[in-house]
């Protein structure tokens, strides 16, 4: 079997030295706290240690997992310190995936970060993207992932917005009426991606779940491309005007025939500070009783009504922490 790694790309917006570093920077571009530089998008309710132990637990094989973080280090590796896990785990600073590109640092921008992934030193060919408010929920295979070299994908295709009369429509009126659209929208960002990688009137809309990668195709694309990567990675906080680049990845990978749909497992997303906490808990219900149910994502947990936070939490324990016991 070929190598797999994992990589988690991570931040505990609480750090003192990290505030500080985002309070420079807003300071100095003279702008008060944009929604992309929301508290939520940085703050660390402890995902990160249900991330690693659901990788540890449910997918052993990861040859190494790689965390990507600014000059941190999440509590969790000294409890690791001494087992046989400690030597698989890998911190990977901002400065070393952005060498050659410093002027962009410091960085609080996911997809900025996420475009340099593959520059990692010894990343392995193939490996899987976790944000690191995904979990594992039960044991996976590297069949989930990779398939004859083939990269396995989640999700289904859809039409370009701007491709049908409705949405045409829509956009005419939104013009019309002046609307300037601020959110930093995922669908808006897939579809752009799917047209930098050459698909002009579809796109294959992903799922949020862990995302498999082959290190040479974003290689190979960033090198015939370097200006895309040069203004990608540019955008200090999350832009309208960025690509994902884990969705161009999926793009390159089917039109080269390199990709296999697959949806036999799924996610189950959870938003409690979005969704009632009734809705939460029949997720999470189903989420026990179908086998399917591989992958959750949990979404700032931190702004939850606590009791919510607490039923998650408990759950979470249950499945991922108590199972590792």
């Amino acid at each position: 079997m070929k190598p797999i790694d994992a990589v988690i790309t991570w931040v505990d917006g609480s750090d003192p030295a990290h505030e500080r570093k985002l309070a420079g920077y807003l300071a100095s571009t003279g702008i008060s706290r944009p929604s992309a530089a929301h508290r939520t998008r940085f703050n660390d309710a402890g995902e990160i240690d249900y991330c690693l132990r659901s990788i540890l637990q449910f997918a052993p094989w990861f040859r190494k997992i790689h965390i990507v973080c600014d000059a941190q280090s999440p509590g969790i590796l000294e409890q690791l310190q001494g087992t046989p896990h400690a030597d698989r785990i890998h911190l990977v600073d901002h400065r070393e995936i952005f060498e050659g590109f410093e002027q962009h640092l410091p960085t609080f921008n996911s997809r900025s970060i996420i475009s340099m992934l593959w520059r990692i030193k010894g990343l392995a060919e193939q490996f899987v993207y976790f944000n690191d408010d995904m979990f594992l929920l039960r044991d996976v295979s590297p069949d989930d992932f990779f398939r004859d070299g083939k990269v396995v994908q989640r999700g289904l295709w859809r039409m370009q917005s701007g491709q049908t009369w409705s949405s045409r429509l829509l956009g005419l009126l939104k013009r019309l009426r002046g609307h300037r659209e601020e959110k930093v929208g995922n669908l808006d960002s897939q579809q752009m991606s799917a047209r930098v990688a050459g698909f002009s009137d579809r796109y294959y809309r992903l799922y949020h779940n862990p995302y498999p990668m082959l290190r040479s195709t974003l290689e190979r694309f960033f090198s015939e491309h370097p200006d895309l990567l040069q203004k990608n990675c540019s955008f200090r906080l999350r832009s309208n005007e960025q690509f994902k680049t884990e969705a161009v990845a999926t793009h390159l990978e089917f039109l080269h025939d390199n990709a296999i749909v697959d949806n036999s497992l799924h996610v189950v997303q959870l938003k409690p500070s979005e969704q009632l906490p009734a809705r939460v808990r029949i997720k999470i219900g189903k989420a026990d009783s179908d086998e399917s149910a591989a992958f959750v994502c949990v979404q700032s947990l931190e702004l939850a009504p606590e009791s919510l936070q607490r039923e998650i939490v408990e759950w979470l324990n249950r499945r991922i922490v108590q199972t590792n016991s």
